[in-house]
């Protein structure tokens, strides 16, 4: 991967992956430490010029679709209408990034346009178009969107420091961490949930007297969770994502197909826990080597749509565009 995007005419393709949260989701957003990687699954969008902005033929999307209207609306987007077409291998409202994705890849093309623009920019912006649409969040998902393999958030004693992410007075530094090399499964339950809804209720309830010591907990498992990924400890990864999955419970973020899934993968899985802002989406369990085609079939009989995942090398890119 390189240090930079480069620059690009129209039209112009990108690419960006999704993402999964191993610890830390919700509690980020007040200053917790976040372990995640990026996804080996994509959206793409291809730009070319139109005769007014419209997003995979919807000319109404500048005002309805609320990423696509706030990467629009950056100072730094092109003024020229864009006709965009958008293609996911993401699952939508599955909390396994597909809006952090569709916003590094529009961000990624939109710089390219205004002659390019390296990682820790490209992540602040990602991070800025997401925030506009959203209006709450951490700058997690779209920072492994634009660096692609395993990131600690808020994580001092983690790895390298990839770039730190502004938003007013708030920061969060983000850091490239280790990758176990593992193979994981992320199941999508079919629940749609808003990530925006989801992190203002955890807000309502971390508000109340006993919320700091509760943030604790949370900041607590994430702090062992990302030391235990780092020496490869799979037992210990596990029974920390078993206490992260009761702290999430405790904060009303989980749902009885979660966790209907939950016990469905446990036979084969050494840890598992939901992933993303909860109140439906997905989980991501770590399966038992040897065990991933059972773990995978224990979560399609239950109902769900599971993907065997490894992380994603690669983040946000241009791609070649078709002539």
């Amino acid at each position: 991967m390189t240090d930079r995007i480069g620059p690009a005419t129209l039209p112009f393709s990108a690419s960006a992956p999704g993402k999964c949260i191993v610890f830390g989701e919700h509690a980020v957003v007040h200053g917790c430490p976040e372990l995640l990687f990026a996804l080996d699954l994509t959206t793409q969008v291809l730009a070319r010029p139109g005769t007014r902005s419209a997003l995979n033929g919807d000319a109404g999307a500048p005002e309805r679709h609320p990423y696509f209207r706030a990467a629009l609306a950056q100072p730094w987007a092109p003024r020229a209408p864009l006709d965009v077409r958008a293609v996911s291998r993401i699952p939508r409202g599955a909390g396994l990034g597909s809006s952090a994705a569709l916003c590094a890849a529009l961000a990624a093309g939109f710089s390219a346009l205004g002659g390019g623009i390296d990682r820790p920019g490209l992540a602040q912006r990602a991070f800025e178009v997401e925030r506009a649409a959203q209006g709450v969040g951490s700058p997690g998902d779209t920072s492994a969107a634009v660096a692609g393999g395993f990131l600690a958030v808020n994580a001092p004693d983690g790895g390298p420091l990839l770039w730190t992410v502004r938003d007013g007075p708030r920061r969060w530094e983000v850091r490239r961490a280790d990758d176990p090399g593992w193979v994981w499964v992320v199941a999508h339950s079919g629940i749609p949930r808003a990530t925006g809804d989801a992190v203002r209720a955890v807000s309502a309830r971390l508000a109340r007297p006993d919320g700091p010591a509760l943030l604790e907990q949370f900041a607590r498992v994430a702090r062992e969770g990302i030391a235990a990924v780092a020496r490869g400890d799979r037992a210990a990864v596990g029974e920390r994502m078993a206490e992260n999955q009761r702290l999430l419970r405790d904060v009303g973020v989980s749902h009885p197909r979660l966790e209907a899934l939950l016990e469905a993968v446990a036979p084969a899985a050494d840890g598992a826990k939901l992933t993303g802002a909860g109140a439906g989406g997905s989980i991501v369990a770590l399966p038992r080597p040897g065990a991933e085609l059972d773990a995978v079939r224990r979560l399609a009989r239950a109902g769900a749509l599971p993907f065997v995942v490894r992380p994603a090398g690669d983040g946000a890119r241009l791609v070649e565009a078709p002539a």
